[in-house]
């Protein structure tokens, strides 16, 4: 029988999951085992799990699961380099250069075990099955927002955290922007035809913010793009891969520009390919804004689990698009899961 795991997230602010206790129920009903483990943090609370009919595991066990279970969480293990056995469906950046990644695939090297990264779950057409995007660019333009806030009030942005739900960080928002004695910001948005610029874009006219939308055919030049520049926010929504346009270079640190806040969402800072080499590390929710130049000041946002401050909201929405996919996991080898294999192998050191 298929048994699907279903661990507690060890990252700190990861409240999402990828699974609802409905989504638990459909998997049930279709034949296949679902054991939750017991969280401290997941926005979905046990006992809807329970409720559903799944085995219920102690939280962080999964190490010691049956060897034929799936373990399926969202983001990072712990970078402990441990072996690992078992096949894993997770967001495991890795196959783009980034040098974390390469430790974690020696890790699958080492133990035997398979990686199904998330973010390579396609269709036949190459598109993804199911991604956070949309929050992540929504949440990504709001942090964008409070960090040119911060910089209106001669500070940087300090620490972010977990909202109920869409109403209640635009409530926050709004009154911090109105509280200014400036007027609004311009944006422009790299990406803007994507599921990640779509929901930054959002954002951003949600609170009254003039938005300037990109995307391939504005980009396809290859740059130099003084128009970035021009703007006071930058919010880049295009993930890393071989022949992305550098879109923010070194020298614009020192450039006369009118740009001072940049989110870049996507957030690839270790990778080959980051088109925005500002910066050198990812953020956090206790430093949101990293801050690479002061005269003129230019801020970087670039927490990777955005989507986490509206955990509820992303992990239903997530969940939905990828339990088709989930409900297929009786066959491995083909379809969704062959191809995510198949990506795995290729990247895998040889």
């Amino acid at each position: 029988m298929t048994h699907l795991w279903v661990r507690a997230e060890q990252r700190p602010n990861e409240d999402r999951v990828g699974l609802t206790p409905e989504g638990a129920k459909a998997l049930l009903d279709a034949g296949i085992k679902v054991t939750v483990e017991e969280s401290s943090v997941r926005a979905i609370p046990l006992q809807g799990y329970f409720d559903a009919g799944c085995e219920i595991a102690p939280e962080n066990s999964w190490p010691a699961a049956p060897a034929e279970a799936i373990i399926f969480g969202l983001k990072e293990l712990p970078e402990d380099g441990t072996p690992l056995p078992h096949r894993h469906i997770m967001f495991g950046h890795a196959f783009k250069g980034q040098h974390s990644g390469k430790a974690l695939l020696e890790r699958f090297k080492a133990g035997g075990g398979t990686l199904y990264d998330l973010e390579y779950l396609v269709d036949e057409t190459g598109r993804r099955v199911a991604a956070f995007g949309y929050w992540a660019g929504y949440a990504g333009a709001a942090v964008t927002l409070k960090t040119w806030a911060a910089q209106q009030r001669g500070e940087i942005c300090g620490p972010v955290g977990v909202y109920g739900g869409r109403d209640a960080l635009l409530a926050e928002l709004g009154a911090e922007l109105d509280a200014l004695s400036a007027d609004r910001p311009t944006a422009i948005v790299i990406g803007a035809l994507g599921r990640v610029g779509t929901g930054a874009a959002d954002l951003c006219e949600a609170m009254g913010v003039k938005v300037t939308k990109w995307d391939m055919a504005e980009t396809a030049s290859g740059g130099p793009f003084p128009q970035i520049l021009e703007h006071d926010l930058f919010l880049n929504c295009i993930f890393a891969r071989p022949g992305t346009p550098v879109f923010v270079p070194r020298e614009a640190m020192a450039a006369d520009r009118k740009l001072t806040a940049i989110g870049d969402v996507a957030c690839d800072p270790d990778s080959d390919y980051n088109p925005v080499p500002v910066y050198d590390r990812a953020t956090t929710w206790n430093q949101p804004a990293l801050r690479v130049a002061e005269s003129p000041v230019l801020d970087v946002m670039a927490i990777d689990n955005l989507p986490s401050m509206l955990p509820v909201e992303s992990s239903e929405d997530y969940a939905a698009q990828l339990l088709p996919s989930l409900l297929t996991l009786t066959d491995l080898d083909s379809g969704v899961w062959g191809r995510a294999k198949a990506t795995f192998e290729e990247h895998l050191p040889k």
